[in-house]
């Protein structure tokens, strides 16, 4: 099981937080790495997209929507009665793992492109689709703790607000509109969004690695069921994104990325907007999860064994 050469700077940068250096990227560049990768990745899509059936993209799309609404679902009864949490840190925190990672799914596409393992382009619809079900139903799940202390519940104008047009989706959709309305016309901004698409993933992993590495005390003081959650709910995820990419009939490649969303956890979309709709729930256990556990183990375990597998088994 190879890793992709993009994850030796995620480790360097885990490794430079563990000895203390000093190494971090400057705020603006960081966003900046973002920002290029959110628009890439739509770009590329969107091309893709423009091409494609609507009578293939319809079902594949619906079953996505489900799928994402089905994993908070699946993640809010293991956090609440295994786990023992309140109902409201319960359903945020499930909201995470019903959404995804775009990072995760831009190390995935790196390694199989490395690797000449073909996929659906449009791809990127799905990881937007992904973004809003999990947040809807995480909500939902919390409502009665609203209810029963006499609050009015979530202002769902700002939240609507925050799913739609916080800054990740609002890029990742516009690429993807950018991409479908130009067409081949995107051919002449590729040498930039494509040739560079791996340098800009490799120095957004090295300040990843640095602030994953940053919440490891975190997991300590909070115990064996943080870790043993953020790993095996990922496993659940994947074999259930697996499960419906067979079903509906995705290429190889694709099998491996629906795994891959699935086994994801948002850090950036639904933290931003359950600090809107929920303030009460506590941030940072969720982001401790998704970032510190499950996106590690995701870059270093996951995606490579996922891949072997399929191919294993195609």
């Amino acid at each position: 099981m190879q890793l992709d050469i993009v994850v030796g700077f995620f480790i360097l940068g885990v490794f430079a937080q563990l000895v203390r250096s000093d190494l971090r990227l400057p705020e603006g560049l960081y966003k900046s790495c973002v920002i290029f990768l959110l628009l890439a990745i739509g770009l590329k899509g969107g091309k893709a997209l423009s091409a494609s059936p609507i009578a293939t993209l319809l079902p594949q799309s619906l079953a996505v929507v489900a799928f994402g609404a089905l994993l908070p679902l699946v993640a809010f009864p293991i956090l609440r009665y295994v786990g023992r949490w309140s109902r409201i840190d319960a359903a945020a925190t499930a909201a995470h793992y019903g959404s995804v990672s775009v990072a995760t799914y831009a190390v995935a596409i790196a390694l199989l492109e490395s690797r000449g393992v073909s996929y659906e382009a449009y791809f990127p619809l799905f990881v937007a689709l992904l973004e809003v079900p999990a947040i809807i139903i995480g909500i939902l799940l919390a409502g009665t703790v609203a209810a029963g202390t006499g609050d009015r519940g979530a202002d769902w104008g700002k939240v609507t607000r925050e799913i739609f047009l916080n800054q990740g989706v609002l890029l990742l959709l516009g690429g993807i509109a950018i991409g479908a309305w130009a067409g081949d016309r995107t051919a002449s901004v590729m040498p930039f969004f494509g040739d560079l698409f791996h340098g800009v993933l490799a120095l957004f992993l090295l300040e990843m690695g640095r602030v994953a590495a940053e919440r490891l005390p975190a997991i300590r003081r909070q115990g064996a069921f943080l870790l043993s959650f953020g790993v095996l709910m990922p496993l659940l995820g994947a074999a259930g994104g697996g499960a419906l990419a067979t079903l509906i009939g995705l290429s190889p490649g694709g099998i491996v990325l629906l795994a891959v969303l699935g086994s994801s956890a948002s850090y950036i979309a639904v933290p931003a907007a359950m600090a809107v709709a929920l303030p009460q729930a506590n941030a940072s256990v969720s982001i401790t999860l998704s970032l510190a556990i499950t996106f590690p183990f995701n870059v270093l375990v996951a995606i490579p064994a996922y891949l072997a597998l399929v191919q294993h088994w195609s």
